[in-house]
């Protein structure tokens, strides 16, 4: 047998396995499509019903992919899901760098920006006391009171990606979606209500309003509810939670460590997913650069966009027969978080913010090109 004879062989299933691996590849473009295809539907008759009868659309992007959940039995669909669940994910968590900056810190004020911190401080530790009161996992906890504590169902999903499938299950993370979404609706609601029975001036509303409402458009439309000043002041401390995204992962990871690496290890805190580290570097540009305003403004709506993709597949991926058995005490770590940064927050607008006003100087513009971009 020649060479030639002895090489023929291993050439033909070389180019078997090229020929199979290019054409596996169309396949499997395919199979994400059929899946995103499917999401993005879902996600223009939830943009269509939020803008028509003015529900927030992260709850009708969370309803309506529990509504599809049927679907899930389908395998063609799975690859699309995944890619809607993470990479989606990652693209509206990095996007949304581009609404936050660092000069929000110096518009709050050092003594409201302290008070933003025990908040959310607050928030978090209840969150984690809950879980445990009620037998539940401290991850459990770290994800309600973070959630709680920065951005709602944006927060969950980056916490998620540290925390992971096997400390928080599925099914109770959809959960804490769904709890979350809802208690920051309920909350945009009833806030406003509750500040003007309570006679609380702009600043005061605006911080409470800000400091306490979970979802970052909710409580922007909160706070111009109760006022225009109440609004731009409500932009500028939510704007200063979401900027406290990448430190609270950290903070989470350091907690927990990463899966199969050990608690309060800064190595494992340190190795945070690279889309964290890219919505930081994207503050940090923004806060050095000025950003041109239609970046911003598009920028925001593909951020949106994103996520509520993600939602979607997250619900549409969840099993809800494992949902319907979680019970009651799964959704009190969100329900207590809620809680306690509604009083916490309230407690600091009545006893400081009266006393303290956010800097005037130089902020009137900065406060309308964060209204701009809302």
């Amino acid at each position: 047998m020649t060479p030639q004879d002895t090489n023929a062989p291993i050439a033909a299933d070389l180019f078997g396995e090229l020929y199979l691996s290019e054409a596996s590849k169309p396949e499997k473009a395919h199979a994400r499509l059929y899946g995103m295809v499917v999401v993005s539907i879902a996600a223009l008759a939830a943009s269509w019903l939020s803008e028509h009868y003015g529900m927030p659309i992260i709850v009708l992007g969370l309803l309506m992919g529990l509504a599809l959940n049927f679907m899930n039995s389908d395998q063609r669909i799975h690859p699309g899901l995944d890619f809607a669940g993470t990479n989606c994910l990652r693209l509206g968590i990095v996007i949304l760098g581009t609404q936050v900056t660092f000069a929000q810190f110096h518009a709050l004020g050092i003594v409201s920006f302290v008070g933003l911190l025990l908040t959310m401080a607050c928030v978090v530790t209840a969150g984690i006391a809950t879980a445990r009161a009620y037998s539940r996992p401290v991850p459990e906890g770290v994800l309600a009171g973070g959630a709680t504590a920065i951005c709602g169902a944006s927060a969950a999903l980056a916490l998620y990606g540290v925390i992971g499938k096997d400390r928080v299950s599925q099914a109770q993370f959809t959960l804490t979606l769904v709890t979350i979404s809802g208690a920051s609706a309920v909350a945009m609601s009833f806030y406003p209500l509750l500040a003007g029975a309570l006679q609380l001036t702009d600043q005061q509303a605006g911080f409470l309003i800000g400091a306490s409402i979970h979802d970052v458009a909710q409580a922007i439309g909160g706070g111009y509810a109760y006022s225009q000043n109440a609004g731009e002041i409500a932009t500028i401390v939510k704007l200063s939670r979401v900027a406290l995204l990448a430190p609270l992962v950290a903070v989470a990871g350091l907690m927990l460590g990463a899966p199969g690496q050990p608690r309060h290890s800064l190595k494992s805190a340190m190795r945070l997913p690279w889309f964290i580290w890219a919505f930081f570097g994207l503050v940090c540009l923004n806060s050095l650069v000025t950003l041109p305003q239609v970046i911003g403004h598009y920028g925001l709506i593909v951020s949106k966009t994103m996520l509520l993709l993600a939602v979607i597949a997250t619900a549409m991926k969840s099993q809800l027969r494992l949902l319907m058995t979680l019970g009651w005490r799964s959704v009190m770590p969100v329900a207590a978080s809620t809680l306690v940064a509604f009083v916490v927050a309230l407690s600091f607008a009545v006893g400081v913010c009266d006393r303290q006003s956010l800097r005037s100087s130089g902020c009137r513009r900065r406060r309308q090109r964060l209204r701009h971009r809302a």
